[in-house]
């Protein structure tokens, strides 16, 4: 999987087989739960977030004169369905363990993608999709850099759910950028995507894990609230400077070098279609699985 290979070729559909449990559900990183809520917030947007991104790309798609970037499109909208599928399944977990607040991030985020494939135009919401997936490219190389730190010794199918999503978020890279670039290119409209979707999107995340925190007490802890501005800290010095770079004029992310761990991630697939569901936890530094019983 090399920077030089084509989109299409470097993307694969995957379904592993997560097995999500209900009693860690919440605080699948015992350690950190503080960063736990984090993630849980984020992921419950998926549901909502994506299945947009798909409908924003669907409308491109008669737009498109270039057949290569279509068949990056339908790869990319196959790879952005089985995020969501899975994340739900995640979600349903999150809610049976914390329904309240579940239930009111989940209406506020469904409101707020509706009123955007409703209301906005397709230049904006392709600006909107590209801002998102910039923003993700950037998380998605925070994450596997501070895998360690982030998920070490964490919950095996959360930790894996994670990687997984953000290792296909890498390999469809620049297919929104090349879908805005090929029906707009307005480097203008390209900077107001990337900054709504960043600041909507973390807002959201922040009300989301506000809440969930609230719900199971964590907020109320003076020790807890310090460990979370830790984790939020240590997330923003590492993610600023890579958001900080979508802004140079030039940039393009089919420039930007994949991690060495996501290729050994990516191999694990090739050997076994499950391996990437049950990622070892104990040993990140490397991609290995869980080994399977005898």
């Amino acid at each position: 999987m090399t920077d030089s290979a084509g989109t299409a070729e470097r993307m694969t559909v995957r379904r592993p087989p997560f097995a999500f449990a209900r009693s860690r559900a919440l605080h699948w990183n015992a350690a950190r739960p503080e960063f736990s809520q984090i993630v849980n917030a984020a992921s419950l947007a998926m549901p909502y977030l994506e299945p947009y991104l798909i409908k924003t790309m669907r409308e491109a798609r008669p737009l498109i004169t270039d057949e290569k970037l279509v068949r990056e499109l339908d790869l990319y909208c196959a790879q952005e369905s089985a995020h969501y599928r899975q994340h739900r399944r995640f979600n349903d977990e999150l809610k049976a363990a914390s329904p309240e607040a579940v239930n009111a991030c989940e209406a506020q985020l469904a409101a707020d993608y509706d009123r955007l494939g409703t209301h906005r135009s397709l230049r904006f919401n392709l600006a909107y999709a590209e801002g998102f997936e910039s923003m993700a490219l950037a998380i998605g190389h925070m994450l596997i850099e501070d895998r360690e730190f982030l998920f070490g010794r964490a919950d095996s199918a959360v930790a894996s759910l994670v990687l997984w999503h953000f290792v296909e978020e890498i390999e469809h890279k620049n297919v929104t950028f090349d879908v805005f670039a090929h029906i707009s290119g307005s480097q203008f409209w390209r900077i107001v995507g990337l900054a709504y979707a960043t600041a909507h999107i973390l807002w959201r995340t922040r009300g989301g894990y506000h809440r969930l925190l609230k719900a199971d007490g964590h907020w109320y802890n003076w020790r807890s609230r310090l460990a979370l501005l830790g984790v939020i800290t240590r997330i923003l010095r590492k993610l600023v400077p890579r958001l900080a770079r979508i802004l140079v004029p030039g940039y393009h992310p089919r420039r930007v070098a994949d991690p060495q761990w996501m290729q050994s991630w990516a191999a694990l697939h090739l050997e076994d279609a499950g391996a990437p569901a049950r990622l070892d936890t104990s040993r990140l530094r490397e991609a290995t699985p869980v080994a399977l019983p005898a």
